[in-house]
């Protein structure tokens, strides 16, 4: 590829944005998903080769990133009703995260997270049975992670694709 010309410098842009949306859902600081579907919008918009495989690429990264965003919510959600864990210990794991984020960087937001759950849940149903329930709304968390990686991967594998076919 020629950096020299513009369409090798949108490809070079894009694949950054793409790559860094992919490494961003693992990081609660970035949008993941928004930034590996924003790269494919670049290329769309902007890039070389068939405007018809750009824009058949972009209509394929943005039912993947939808399906995704919905399937993110949905499945992990379900989890945690059928486990009997409440809106109230979720909301205060997120809080906790949130104030956990900022005291102690990227770590702290897991461990305030998981401190919220397992506060609400000691003084909800007890000491034995708090920390089942505050696993469960880890696993709950965890599956919507991976859910929205899958997504950003496929995102940037048809990206790939259509690069190579464009």
């Amino acid at each position: 590829m020629d950096l020299t010309d513009t369409e090798g410098l949108i490809a070079l842009l894009a694949g950054v944005l793409i790559a860094t949306g992919v490494v961003g859902v693992m990081l609660p600081v970035l949008p993941g998903l928004l930034l590996t579907w924003s790269g494919v919008l670049l290329w769309a918009l902007l890039g070389g080769g068939s405007a018809g495989v750009r824009w058949l690429v972009l209509v394929i990264a943005t039912l993947i990133a939808g399906a995704g965003m919905v399937i993110k919510f949905l499945w992990p959600g379900k989890r945690l009703k059928s486990t009997g864990v409440p809106t109230s210990a979720l909301m205060a794991g997120g809080v906790l995260g949130l104030i956990g984020f900022f005291v102690v960087p990227v770590v702290g937001l897991v461990l305030g997270f998981l401190l919220g759950i397992w506060l609400v849940e000691l003084n909800r149903v007890g000491h034995e049975r708090a920390w089942p329930s505050t696993r469960a709304a880890f696993a709950a968390v965890g599956l919507s992670l991976l859910v929205e990686f899958a997504a950003a991967l496929g995102i940037a594998v048809a990206w790939v694709f259509g690069l190579i076919i464009a």
